[in-house]
């Protein structure tokens, strides 16, 4: 495989990286492609969760709630929990 010009023969994958910017560095100026001998298998596993709960909004209230929200430069979902927050506090 032909390396570009910026890449030397003595540009061996380092086994260790002193910083993630050194990382960052690294990878920037390489291809993952020519690595792939010296790359093994791995297997993990992820566990997506969300802190978040999600309910329904009638489709009429939205497009007043999104107009409301746009006006305060806001996402809908801020204003929604901005409003929840204070109807919460008053009842406290």
């Amino acid at each position: 495989m032909q390396k570009n010009s910026n890449q030397s023969v003595q540009d061996t994958l380092p086994e260790n990286f002193d910083s993630s910017e050194e990382f960052w560095d690294f990878w920037d100026t390489h291809s993952s492609a020519d690595y792939e001998d010296s790359m093994e298998p791995v297997e993990f596993e992820i566990e997506l969760s969300s802190t978040k709960t999600y309910l329904p909004i009638s489709k009429a209230l939205y497009p007043q709630i999104r107009l409301q929200a746009r006006q305060q430069g806001i996402s809908t979902e801020t204003l929604v929990n901005l409003w929840l927050q204070e109807k919460l506090a008053e009842k406290a």
